[in-house]
């Protein structure tokens, strides 16, 4: 699924799934960098992110594994 990774007006990181017209904030990354690892968005939906490097600039669409359900 994609999903459009960014920082808000205040800093705080959201996920963009346009596929549902859903804009949620990111609340739980399993890995400090995020990229490689499983985020939590606000609403309990879990996506596995691709590896990327830590630095990698935002806003970013990226290709993410949803997980559950």
């Amino acid at each position: 699924m994609k999903v459009m990774i960014r920082k808000d007006s205040t800093g705080a990181l959201t996920a963009y799934i346009a596929k549902k017209d859903l804009e949620e904030p990111i609340v739980e990354m399993e890995k400090p960098e995020m990229w490689g690892g499983v985020v939590t968005l606000a609403n309990g939906w879990k996506f596995a992110l691709p590896e990327m490097a830590a630095d990698t600039r935002l806003p970013l669409t990226v290709e993410a594994r949803k997980l559950g359900e």
